[in-house]
C-alpha cells in the first residue's frame, strides 16, 4: 500500500506528500482462533527452549573456537542435560533460566495482606540481594553459582548456554555464558537521498485529567501541514507514516466500581474513544496511520494484543490509510524493518531486573532474541502450544517502545554488522513529546508541543 498524496496539485505551487511502500509483518502476532481449554503455559516454554537450543548449538563452534570443529563431536563430548551432570566434569548445558526472587509478589502474599493488620509494602522493583538463578531443562533443574551470571541482570524465561562444571554441593559453577545475540538482519536499502519521516506518538490518554487536547491538535496540525510557514509545511509533506503506540484512551477510574453502569456513565465510557476517533480521522485523511493497543485501551490484556476493532473508529476507518495493528507490531516501510511494543515488556523487565536506563532493557531483549522473556511468568500472554511468537528470527532496523517516562534513543551494532536504532517514546499526555525518524538515515529527534497562557 502506498501513502495517499495530499489533495493539492504541485503544478499550481502546492506541496505534494511523499509516498512510501508499506508492508505489514503482524501475521505472527495474530491469533486466528482463540482456544484455552487444555492448553498449558508450559508448552510455550518448551517451544521457546526448542527454538533457542537449536540456535545456541549452532553458535557454540564460534563461541568456543578451541573445541573440535565438528559439531557432532562437541555435542557428544561436551553437551549434557541437567540430569546428566557429573561433579567436576567440564560441560555445556542449555536451558531456561528461572529467577528465585525473595520479593516477587504471590497470591498467598496478597491473601495475607488482606488479613493482616499491617499491609505489606509493594515496591516498584522486586529485586533483592538474595535472588539467585536456576537453569531448567526437560530433565531437571540446577542452582547456578559464579560471578559471571548476575541475578540482577537476568529474568525468568531466558534461554542460554552455560559452560562450567558441577560442584560438590550439587550446584553448577558457571565459567562462561553464551546468549543468542542479535539475529540476522537484511541490509538497509540504498540511500535514495530523499527525506521521508515517520512520526511516533504514544500515551495520548484521551479522556484522562493529564491529557491536553490542544497539544495533540497542534501535533495533528503540524503533520497534516496546517501549521507553520512554507518551510515547516514542506517538512510536513515529507511525513509518510504515523504510528500511535498504545494507551490512546483512559477511562475515569471511578466508573469501574464493580456495579452495573447507568445510562449516563455508559455515555461517559464511550466519550474518550469518540474523541480519539475524531482526532485520528484528521490524520488518516491524508497520511497512513497505524494504531496499536496498550494496557488502557479496549483490547485483550494478554500479549500479543489483537488489533482494536474498527467499529470503535467509524470516522478513521472510512479511510484506507487507517490500520488497526497488533501489539507487538512489525512492518516494513521502503524495506526498512520496524518492530515495536506499547511498553509492557520493558516495564515488566524493570520490575524484575536492574539496568542503568530503559534503553538497556530494550537492548537486552534484542540480545536475548526475545521480545518478552518474562511472559508468561509475570507478563500475561496467550498460551501458545506450538510456537513462541516473541522469538526474534530477524533483526529490525528500528526497535521502538512506547509509554516511557522520557525520550531516549541510540544505535547498537551487532557482531555481524547489524545496526539497530532503539527508541523510547515518552507518554504524550504527560510530556507533549512525539518522536520523528528519518527513513533515509535512521536519524531521529523529538518533537515537543506545549501551551502557555499569560494572564
Amino acid at each position: 500500500m502506498t501513502a495517499a498524496p495530499m489533495d493539492v496539485d504541485s503544478r499550481d505551487g502546492f506541496l505534494q506528500r511523499r509516498q512510501s511502500i508499506y508492508k505489514s509483518l503482524d501475521e505472527g502476532f495474530e491469533i486466528q482462533k482463540e482456544m484455552y481449554r487444555g492448553q498449558q503455559y508450559s508448552q510455550i516454554y518448551f517451544a521457546r527452549l526448542h527454538l533457542m537450543r537449536t540456535l545456541l548449538y549452532s553458535l557454540v563452534p564460534t563461541w568456543k573456537p578451541y573445541l573440535p570443529s565438528t559439531l557432532l563431536f562437541i555435542f557428544l563430548i561436551y553437551f549434557c542435560t541437567v540430569l546428566g551432570l557429573e561433579e567436576g566434569k567440564e560441560c555445556i548445558i542449555v536451558g531456561t533460566l528461572y529467577k528465585h526472587m525473595k520479593l516477587k509478589p504471590s497470591v498467598l502474599d496478597e491473601y495475607s495482606k488482606e488479613r493482616s493488620v499491617t499491609p505489606l509494602v509493594k515496591p516498584h522493583n522486586f529485586t533483592h540481594s538474595d535472588d539467585y538463578l536456576v537453569l531448567e531443562d526437560e530433565s531437571g533443574r540446577v542452582k547456578l553459582r559464579g560471578t559471571l551470571l548476575l541475578p540482577s541482570v537476568y529474568v525468568t524465561g531466558i534461554v542460554v548456554a552455560l559452560h562450567g562444571k558441577e560442584t560438590g554441593d550439587g550446584d553448577f559453577m558457571v565459567e562462561n555464558i553464551l546468549e543468542a545475540g542479535l539475529p540476522p538482519q537484511i541490509d538497509l536499502p540504498l540511500n535514495s537521498g530523499e527525506d521521508k519521516y515517520v512520526v511516533f506518538v504514544s500515551g495520548l490518554s484521551v479522556g484522562s485529567s493529564s491529557s491536553n487536547p490542544l497539544h495533540f491538535q497542534l501535533l495533528i496540525d503540524h503533520i497534516t501541514g496546517h501549521l507553520g510557514d512554507e518551510k515547516e509545511q514542506g517538512i510536513a509533506a515529507q511525513i509518510v507514516q504515523v504510528v500511535v503506540v498504545g494507551n490512546s484512551i483512559e477511562n475515569p477510574r471511578g466508573l469501574f466500581n464493580g456495579q452495573n453502569l447507568g445510562t449516563k456513565d455508559q455515555s461517559k465510557l464511550s466519550e474518550p474513544i469518540k474523541e480519539l476517533d475524531i482526532l485520528l480521522s484528521q490524520i488518516a485523511a491524508g497520511i497512513p496511520l497505524d494504531i496499536m493497543p496498550g494496557t488502557s485501551d479496549p483490547a485483550n490484556f494478554a500479549l500479543p494484543q489483537q488489533p482494536l476493532h474498527r467499529c470503535l473508529f467509524p470516522g478513521s476507518s472510512a479511510y484506507n490509510t487507517f490500520r488497526s495493528c497488533t501489539n507487538p507490531h512489525s512492518f516494513e516501510l521502503d524495506n526498512v524493518k520496524f518492530l515495536g511494543t506499547s511498553g509492557q515488556n520493558i516495564d515488566d523487565l524493570q520490575k524484575y531486573s536492574d539496568a542503568k536506563d530503559k534503553l538497556e532493557f530494550v537492548e537486552r531483549t534484542l540480545k536475548w532474541r526475545h521480545i518478552a522473556p518474562t511472559a508468561p511468568n509475570t507478563l500475561g500472554c496467550y498460551p501458545f502450544t506450538d510456537r513462541d511468537p516473541f522469538f526474534l528470527e530477524s533483526c529490525p532496523h528500528v526497535y521502538f517502545v512506547g509509554n516511557q517516562d522520557k525520550y531516549e534513543t541510540h544505535f547498537i551494532k551487532g557482531s555481524e554488522g547489524q545496526v539497530v536504532r532503539l527508541i523510547c517514546i515518552p507518554r504524550f499526555s504527560e510530556t507533549g513529546i512525539s518522536v520523528v525518524l528519518n527513513l533515509r538515515n535512521l536519524e531521529c529527534h523529538s518533537l515537543s508541543f506545549g501551551t502557555e497562557f499569560s494572564s
